[in-house]
């Protein structure tokens, strides 16, 4: 429900808007008009990205991908049309309540441009933010396109995993487990699909020609280099060939109709269109989290601000710096949650169990919006501080109830008794058997204010205390009622003090309730927090197996194909990783609920000021 309406408030985009700008002097910065786009989109969104030589018609793909004829600008000169980062929120055809975002990043190689880090960082920015990388080429998969593809060589020095400055081994197997899927387009392909005469499809076409060669020579090195680098760093690849979808007039092909360009293309697109909507995953952070819109903005401007400042995109940091500013949001949202349904469902004046029951709830409740939205609490420190910006907000309710009850009940008992103050001042009760009418005015003012609805939980104390207020009347009118022996009027003196004490222990068990259902109230707050905790610590463990889970099937798929092809010693290395990566499975299953602490402690110090005011009002009646 929550999700739905959100998306209703999401920015529609008739067209695309330039996401990361590549200014005239090399430097990126984020645009801010996209941004608020990305703010507005609050579903989990599924970021498909495109990189590749310039003028190798990577935008028109994209336009595909969004079902539109038009959108990302399609240059027809022989310069780089597309400059920085482009990108295109819209409705993901498949998935309900998410988004799919395109990215369309400017042409790698442009001569004009003449910066070769900048292409570096254009394309490691589209690994960093996409779930599928399509690397668009033209002609066929050759040396001459892997050298291309020079920039996969580089990642580890583009893309740092944790904050030190030294490359570990095991730094490979994060990148295992948040790298997008890759996905090769060769367009205006031309060959016939055949490997040593076998017809083999378009996926096989891609393996071959990412296969090793043994040796160690230099000449061996560089060849397998970039081919190493991508089975390395993307094991999930796919491949389509799309031959010319026009034989002439290329420059206008956005304005050719459907129905007259190469069917074969058109068939291809289809069929690249088909498996990018369908198995393109939600974007997520290191850990499993899954990304939003509005995260998704956060996330590129935390690396576009490293690369700005001279240093390098580290996934830690990202996962920390979005973590900080999802969880404090969190906090915050969860908060105002709380405190709206409150004023919605709290009548006040209201009885103790029935505000309590309506607390526990709206508590409850808040605690799940906090839960849905946070992630890498680590020693829970912002669920502390729900917990205790919740019960401050519990008890401030509390109090302001109290008063409520208490001005209430006060107006009651003042506008019952003005009756019996005209009789007090004409002298009604001071003439013969004034103390009996005395007594049967005042049992009816009672009965009267018992069946007054809302008085809310100082309904008995506030009756004690005006009744002791009323003490020194009633002993007047009793010592001056002359039909009573002395001995009548000490009987009845004794009886007005079993009715005085009588109410006055009824206020005192009024109170002691308050103060029980507060020691109740504290229990189940802990109580709460803690089975919830232990609920997102499974969810994020279990979200870390997976992606450890998929980290190992691909290093194994990848260990099998160089075992076959003889590639013993990098069979041996895999192994290590696989076994590494086992151990870390072994790590998370024990350390699952290391970070469990109790809020019995916090919540012991705000309820402590609660039970202190509920018991001063009983104290001065007592007094």
């Amino acid at each position: 429900m929550w999700l739905c309406l959100k998306r209703d408030l999401a920015v529609l985009m008739p067209t695309p808007v330039c996401f990361i700008e590549n200014a005239l002097d090399g430097s990126l910065r984020v645009n801010r008009a996209a941004l608020d786009i990305l703010a507005s989109h609050h579903e989990p969104v599924v970021v498909v990205s495109i990189v590749g030589l310039y003028r190798t018609g990577k935008s028109y793909l994209m336009n595909w991908l969004a079902g539109k004829t038009q959108g990302f600008p399609l240059g027809s000169t022989v310069q780089s049309h597309t400059k920085g980062i482009w990108m295109w929120c819209l409705p993901h055809p498949l998935k309900t309540n998410h988004s799919l975002v395109l990215l369309d990043t400017e042409g790698l190689g442009d001569v004009s441009k003449g910066d070769q880090k900048n292409d570096c960082w254009i394309f490691a920015l589209a690994v960093l933010l996409s779930s599928t990388l399509v690397y668009n080429s033209m002609g066929t998969i050759d040396q001459y396109a892997l050298e291309k593809l020079y920039f996969v060589t580089e990642l580890t020095e583009l893309i740092k995993v944790k904050a030190s400055d030294d490359f570990h081994e095991d730094d490979e197997i994060e990148y295992l487990k948040i790298f997008p899927t890759f996905v090769w387009c060769i367009r205006d392909f031309s060959l016939e699909l055949k490997i040593e005469g076998k017809v083999v499809n378009q996926d096989d076409y891609l393996e071959h020609a990412l296969l090793l060669k043994k040796g160690n020579s230099k000449r061996v090195m560089e060849y397998n280099l970039p081919r190493q680098c991508i089975r390395n760093f993307f094991p999930k690849r796919k491949c389509f060939v799309f031959v010319r979808p026009v034989a002439r007039d290329l420059h206008t092909v956005e304005h050719i109709p459907e129905q007259k360009l190469d069917q074969s293309f058109v068939q291809e697109c289809q069929r690249f269109c088909k498996y990018i909507h369908e198995t393109s995953q939600v974007k997520c952070l290191k850990g499993g989290h899954v990304i939003t819109g509005r995260m998704l903005g956060i996330l590129a401007s935390s690396y576009v601000s490293a690369i700005a400042s001279g240093a390098v995109p580290c996934l830690d940091d990202a996962v920390t710096s979005m973590a900080r500013i999802e969880n404090a949001a969190a906090v915050r949202q969860a908060s105002d949650y709380y405190r709206q349904q409150m004023e919605q469902l709290v009548k006040m004046p209201t009885e103790t169990k029935e505000l309590s029951d309506i607390h526990g709830k709206c508590e409850k409740e808040a605690l799940e919006v906090f839960m849905q939205r946070s992630f890498k609490d680590q020693h829970q420190e912002y669920q502390q501080q729900v917990v205790c910006d919740l019960a401050h907000q519990y008890l401030d309710i509390c109090q302001k109830n109290q008063q409520l009850s208490v001005e209430k009940c006060q107006g009651l008992l003042q506008s019952f008794s003005v009756e019996m103050d005209q009789k007090l001042q004409e002298g009604i009760y001071t003439r013969p058997g004034g103390y009996q009418l005395y007594i049967e005015d005042r049992n009816l003012m009672v009965s009267k204010y018992h069946s007054a609805p809302g008085k809310g939980i100082k309904a008995e104390v506030i009756l004690a205390d005006f009744l002791k207020r009323k003490q020194m009347e009633a002993h007047a009118i009793l010592q001056a009622e002359k039909k009573l022996s002395e001995a009548e009027k000490l009987l009845a003196s004794e009886m007005e003090k079993a009715t005085l004490m009588e109410q006055v222990n009824k206020a005192r068990e009024e109170e002691l309730f308050g103060l029980k259902q507060l020691r109740e109230d504290e229990r189940r707050t802990n109580e709460e927090n803690l089975r919830q905790m232990r609920m997102k610590i499974v969810e994020e463990r279990e979200e870390m197996l997976k992606e450890q889970e998929q980290a190992l099937e691909s290093l194994m798929a990848e260990q099998k194909a160089v075992l076959e092809k003889g590639f013993h010693e990098k069979a041996e290395l895999i192994e290590e990783q696989i076994q590494q990566l086992k151990g870390q499975e072994q790590q998370t299953w024990a350390g699952g609920f290391l970070g469990i602490i109790d809020f019995i402690g916090i919540l012991r110090s705000i309820f402590n000021a609660a039970r202190a005011l509920a018991t001063s009002f009983i104290g001065e009646v007592e007094e």
